[in-house]
């Protein structure tokens, strides 16, 4: 979850609001990628999940890494929440599930190592007080009242609001987690083409890195359980944003998206003050109930954008956010996935040459499938399995023609991070395919093997 924004400018006339967005716009050689993972952390001996603070907790792990790898505190309301350094933060989910939010960098191959960096680091503590970490789509074992919520004021809100919305929003808070890539964009129709390709394309993520088939002990019918839980969480703020695809599309409708979605806070002097269900529209006028007669900052502006929850979503840049958390490898494979179809010209008109024939139907349809079948989806004419095939190959000719050498040179460029895809579509199967075979195989139904398997 996103970090706080203070300060800013006063917003004193609408035309602010997009004029934020479009701060974002960079020439293509200042492009980077910015890659967040979320894994969940457990007691090796009971396999029961981290509480925030004790020998064996998330705090204990905070402060390894602050002490041991040279990482400096965040605090809220004098407790521990995260940590940054050298342009990247680790954070906390609010079940206690650990995020890396990357540092914004050239190539794939500088946000693998940072990947692979982290992990180390985490697991050199973990190891030591006996903790682990795994990175899945949901939480396959346990249940709601066994994850405990996150001392920070902004989840303490949300998670009153989501009981009052949809059904599944404090299963999400708590029980999921992602791997996600923020990348930037060069002007407003580079960005509208971008974001288009990039929620019509989020089903095929969400297929490929499907890896939640267990939820509260047992198969859950769904190859990306964490898919289902955000189908179901609350329809002001998430989904597949139909009117991305109408004619005029620009900044401006995206902000007159985002008026209409109700507010969760407003963060001032470090608090979080209560906006839940009020309007935004209503702050710019000076008649926000949680705060009567002040007007919001641009910093309010972003905030409230961090509260938006579609597939894929824009600030000053774009979040691709349909991806299961995961093995290892596949950490590196969503932001090598999304570079090669969005960061070369020719690989993007490609992929919207693909998708610009489907209907909003046809859209949702694949996310619904994708959710529940995995490469195995069928939706009218489109089969999965082929067009991951295709959106493959385009990824591929991207990051070829983007031509990044890493590892001083002798590597060309970054398509062998999309190995681990290639294998997908070889086989046909993705990671919840394996979980539910070997649950169904040597496992023999004892899900309790998953953790010294599937760990980091």
């Amino acid at each position: 979850m996103s970090i706080p924004q203070s300060g800013g400018a006063p917003i004193e006339r609408h035309e602010q609001l997009a004029e934020y967005l479009a701060d974002g716009c960079k020439p293509r050689e200042d492009w980077r990628i910015g890659t967040e993972h979320e894994k969940f952390g457990y007691c090796k001996d009971t396999l029961k999940p981290l509480p925030f603070a004790g020998e064996r907790s998330i705090e204990a792990v905070l402060e390894g890494l602050r002490d041991r790898h040279g990482w400096a505190e965040i605090r809220e309301g004098g407790e521990l929440i995260g940590l940054e350094k050298d342009g990247a933060n680790v954070s906390l989910e609010p079940g206690g599930a650990l995020e890396l939010s990357g540092a914004p960098l050239e190539t794939i191959h500088e946000t693998c190592d940072e990947v692979n960096v982290h992990l180390r680091e985490v697991k050199d503590i973990a190891d030591e007080i006996g903790v682990g970490f795994i990175g899945l789509g949901a939480a396959p074992v346990w249940t709601h009242d066994q994850m405990p919520l996150m001392p920070k004021g902004r989840y303490k809100l949300m998670d009153a609001y989501m009981q009052k919305v949809g059904s599944l929003g404090t299963a999400m808070m708590r029980r999921t987690c992602t791997v996600q890539v923020n990348l930037d964009f060069g002007s407003e129709a580079d960005m509208v083409q971008k974001l288009r390709v990039a929620i019509a394309l989020q089903p095929v993520a969400t297929a490929l890195f499907a890896n939640s088939p267990f939820f509260e002990g047992k198969p859950n019918g769904h190859k990306s359980w964490r898919s289902r839980i955000w189908r179901d969480l609350d329809p002001d703020r998430t989904g597949m944003v139909p009117f991305v695809f109408e004619d005029g599309f620009g900044f401006e409708a995206w902000v007159q998206y985002a008026l209409d979605v109700p507010m969760y806070f407003v963060y001032r002097d470090g608090k979080y003050i209560d906006a839940l269900g009020q309007s935004f529209r209503d702050f710019l006028k000076g008649e926000l109930p949680a705060l009567p007669g002040e007007t919001p900052l641009i910093s309010d502006w972003a905030d409230h954008l961090t509260t938006l929850f579609p597939e894929a979503r824009i600030k000053k840049f774009i979040e691709m956010r349909g991806a299961d958390g995961g093995p290892w490898r596949r950490l590196c494979a969503l932001p090598a996935f999304w570079v090669g179809l969005t960061y070369d010209q020719g690989a993007l008109d490609a992929a919207w040459d693909l998708v610009k024939g489907w209907d909003a139907e046809t859209r949702e349809g694949l996310r619904v499938a994708a959710s529940i079948d995995g490469l195995q989806a069928r939706v009218g004419s489109v089969d999965m399995h082929d067009l991951a095939r295709e959106v493959l190959d385009i990824a591929d000719a991207g990051l070829k023609a983007r031509a990044r050498p890493g590892a001083g040179g002798l590597v060309p460029d970054e398509t062998h991070f999309l190995n681990a895809l290639r294998e997908s579509v070889q086989s046909g199967k993705v990671p919840a395919d394996e979980l539910l075979e070997r649950y169904g195989g040597d496992w023999d139904g004892d899900l309790s093997r998953i953790y010294s398997e599937y760990s980091y």
